[in-house]
């Protein structure tokens, strides 16, 4: 205490603790901020622009404290002195503190000089002290030396401590299984006061932070007929101005322009794809027309304006079977599909008028990944095979191929094409031994011009091989698309540079490819669009006619396979929904029942203008949330920086579409992007998403031998054993879904998307609910068989305070799933 010291004493420790403090880092290119004006008063204003704050500072939270630990010998001290001080309100000490910001706790820990570096170390531990998180409570309450000495006490209770001695660098120690919880290890009485706050923080982030028995407003039913459509309405409502406020930012731009040409090659590819299969009813113009307007439509009226419409894989597989039917039984298709079109308009707004969209509850992440990976195969499978039709369509050259025409002009008797000869040669001295051949199309260049004729085609000399050259372009992009968006994480360049690459991955691969198409100048495949604005099908007009040639009986038939293709509209955008509006990417909650609302009316109109039909695209909706994720700027050095959420916002969809409406008349422009380099983007987009998904780390566990797999919080709770058996069940879904889609039977395939959840269900006999808990999602009736007290896995927890801390040791920021249409 003060009265313990003598009055010398205590006159030469406040001289000392006086001076001004003299910091260690003074360098070039890191000084203290309390020689800069300018960050002398940001750092007193946390409110003040980052570009006027310390490099430092800007690191640090909002709200962060600085607590001083002063550690050292003085000759004339004959015994140790301690002192701890605790401020009732925290205040700048500028020149104490290196980084000025404002202190509540001192330590001060002066002794006689020694030998070794005892106080160094003491200071050190106090350090550690200070930023626990239950001592700094334990001691802002303490008001006498005993109580110091328990927070002390309680907190080297949990301390893990090592014994000095030599120490293996190549050991490593493993992360302990459970940590104590944050929330038990505060006193009894501190946890009845938090339970309460816990609550209403629970209710103010109810959309961000659901227990797995708390279902989401979205998914609460009201019982009245269109009472989920009207929630969703009034709770989108006011997001609705800030839904365009939000996108005025430099990131967002790199969106639209990834987006853009992503779905303009979309359009392309499967407008190509519908003329094959309605041979010209529909093509790439009614694709364009239609992506713009249903696009743009959906992202000014939809629940989640983050979704991206397009054509789907599923939906073409029954735009073919339903024109195949029609020209089997000479009926006038686009009547035909117009009545179809009504149907699943009508099916459609009874499922939103009997709040149906909380089927979405059963769509667990067996359902999700089964469909997910389904689309991400065919995207990857169908990108690789655009790439090989492109080779059939440019042959490899070789000397002499007659692939592109290479003949010999030999000025022999009857010129080159007047006498044939049958015989079977083996080589060219077998031609030149067979009398009466005068025409030497068989003959190589060199041997051509050794006999006096004359090599005439495009294949008689060495020229570029586009073939070859267009893998080139293709794995560059796909190869720098995957190089730039892991060097966001990397050691290489500075943060800033490195989040520039990451955001703007696709749209640099797309330019690297184009520049190197560009600077070589060979005559690739590019990108091709319309340039007239009328019906591929010649003769009719816009509006297409409620009957035509068909019987007016048909209008009722229609209903049957509306009902199939109302099934596959409802899983395919349900499912897609559910995916994109998962708790861990902090959106500003779901809008089922809008969503499936504002479908059903675009299927209307879609139909009635004879456009093809839209729904959920997963794949670019997905890479759409990818190009807008939001991380901290504010992070401890050398530390990944934390996923914060979303840019949620409507402008970026509803300027892609206006894009894509409008590109028929930047033909000029676009037609300088090279095919092969689009198809590479496409690729990125299936590998990510196929490689991002649970189901494909459990399926490498199949062929990884047990001492190297990894540390999966799963493999410590279900044996491998079932874990290998849960995949196996996957494997065998999605190989049946695969067979089912490429036969005949596709008209079933919407069926088969009700089977997963049908299949998911029988899973129950099976597993455990503990074991479906950790390898999938549990249903509604499910959940009630677990106790409260269980630990939980990471995709049921959302919140910061876990009882079994395990968790803490996971990744902040979530992957982003990306499947493909």
């Amino acid at each position: 205490s003060g009265e313990s010291l003598s009055p010398e004493l205590r006159g030469q420790l406040q001289a000392l603790l006086l001076q001004r403090p003299q910091h260690h880092i003074q360098t070039m290119g890191i000084r203290p901020c309390r020689e800069s004006n300018a960050f002398r008063k940001a750092s007193r204003d946390e409110d003040a622009p980052l570009k006027h704050q310390n490099p430092l500072r800007q690191k640090l939270p909002a709200g962060a404290e600085a607590a001083a630990v002063l550690a050292g010998e003085l000759g004339f001290l004959e015994q140790p002195l301690g002192a701890f001080v605790r401020l009732r309100n925290p205040i700048v000490l500028e020149p104490l503190t290196e980084m000025i910001l404002p202190s509540r706790f001192f330590c001060l820990l002066l002794g006689p000089p020694t030998l070794g570096r005892s106080y160094h170390e003491m200071g050190r531990a106090a350090a550690v002290l200070l930023s626990d998180p239950q001592f700094q409570w334990s001691v802002r309450r303490a008001s006498h030396l005993p109580d110091l000495l328990a927070a002390l006490d309680a907190f080297l209770q949990e301390v893990t401590a090592l014994p000095p001695g030599r120490w293996d660098r190549t050991a490593r120690i493993p992360p302990p299984k459970y940590l104590p919880s944050q929330h038990k290890r505060f006193p009894s009485k501190l946890q009845e006061v938090t339970s309460l706050s816990r609550q209403s923080a629970a209710l103010a982030e109810d959309k961000h932070h659901h227990g797995p028995h708390t279902p989401i407003p979205e998914l609460q039913r009201t019982g009245r007929l269109f009472g989920g459509l009207i929630q969703d309405v009034r709770r989108k409502a006011c997001w609705y101005t800030s839904d365009f406020l939000d996108a005025l930012h430099p990131q967002c731009f790199s969106a639209v322009f990834y987006i853009y040409l992503a779905t303009v090659t979309n359009a392309i590819t499967f407008g190509g794809l519908l003329g094959d299969a309605t041979e010209g009813a529909q093509g790439v113009l009614e694709s364009f027309l239609g992506t713009a307007v249903a696009g743009a439509a959906f992202c000014l009226m939809a629940g989640q304006p983050l979704t991206i419409l397009s054509s789907t894989g599923p939906v073409l597989v029954f735009e073919r079977l339903l024109f195949s039917f029609s020209r089997d039984y000479s009926l006038d298709y686009l009547p035909f599909r117009l009545w179809v079109g009504i149907w699943v308009t009508a099916f459609c707004l009874a499922l939103v008028a009997t709040e149906a969209s909380l089927l979405v509850r059963y769509f667990t992440r067996f359902t999700e990944e089964g469909f997910c990976a389904l689309i991400s195969l065919i995207f990857i499978y169908d990108a690789m095979g655009k790439m090989l039709n492109l080779i059939r369509a440019y042959p490899i050259q070789r000397p002499g191929s007659s692939a592109y025409g290479c003949f010999c002009q030999y000025p022999g008797t009857g010129g080159n094409t007047s006498e044939w000869t049958s015989a079977k040669l083996k080589d060219t001295e077998d031609i030149l031994s067979v009398p009466g051949l005068v025409n030497a199309s068989f003959l190589p260049p060199p041997e051509c011009i050794r006999q006096g004729g004359h090599p005439l085609g495009p294949s008689c000399h060495t020229v570029p091989d586009i073939a070859f050259f267009s893998l080139l372009l293709f794995f560059t992009s796909f190869l720098c698309a995957i190089a730039l968006k892991h060097i966001k994480n990397s050691r290489f360049f500075p943060s800033v540079v490195r989040k520039v690459l990451g955001d703007f991955s696709s749209v640099l691969a797309i330019l690297l490819g184009c520049g190197l198409d560009t600077f070589l100048g060979l005559a690739t495949p590019k990108l091709l669009v319309p340039t007239e604005f009328k019906p591929t099908l010649s003769g009719r007009g816009w509006l297409v006619s409620p009957f035509g040639a068909n019987p007016w009986w048909l209008s009722v038939a229609a209903a049957l396979p509306a009902l199939l293709l109302s099934i596959l509209i409802f899983m395919d955008q349900q499912i897609t929904a559910v995916i994109l509006n998962r708790a861990e990417y902090r959106l500003q909650g779901a809008g089922f029942h809008l969503d499936l609302f504002c479908v059903a009316v675009l299927m209307l109109f879609t139909s009635a203008l004879g456009l093809p039909w839209y729904v959920s695209a997963t794949v670019i909706s997905l890479a759409h949330i990818d190009s807008l994720r939001r991380e901290s700027k504010a992070c401890i050095p050398g530390e990944a920086p934390n996923f914060l959420g979303i840019r949620e916002q409507r402008l970026t969809g509803l300027v892609v579409f206006v894009l894509t409406g409008v590109s028929i008349f930047l033909a000029p422009v676009l037609k300088f992007i090279p095919m092969p380099v689009l198809y590479g983007i496409f690729l990125y987009m299936g590998v990510a998403a196929l490689s991002s998904i649970q189901f494909v780390k459990r399926v490498q566990l199949l062929l990884m031998p047990r001492k190297h797999q990894p540390d999966m919080l799963l493999l410590r709770h279900v044996p491998l054993s079932r874990v290998h058996l849960f995949t196996a069940i996957q494997l065998a879904c999605l190989g049946l879904l695969w067979v089912v889609k490429s036969t005949p039977a596709a008209i079933v395939f919407p069926l088969m998307l009700l089977g997963l959840v049908a299949i998911r269900k029988a899973l129950e006999w099976v597993f455990s609910p503990q074991e479906l808990l950790w390898l999938d999602e549990l249903m509604p009736e499910e959940e009630e068989t677990i106790p409260e007290n269980r630990s939980e896995p990471e995709h049921l927890f959302s919140g910061n305070d876990s009882e079994d801390s395990e968790l803490m040791y996971q990744p902040k920021a979530p992957e982003i799933n990306i499947s493909v249409n």
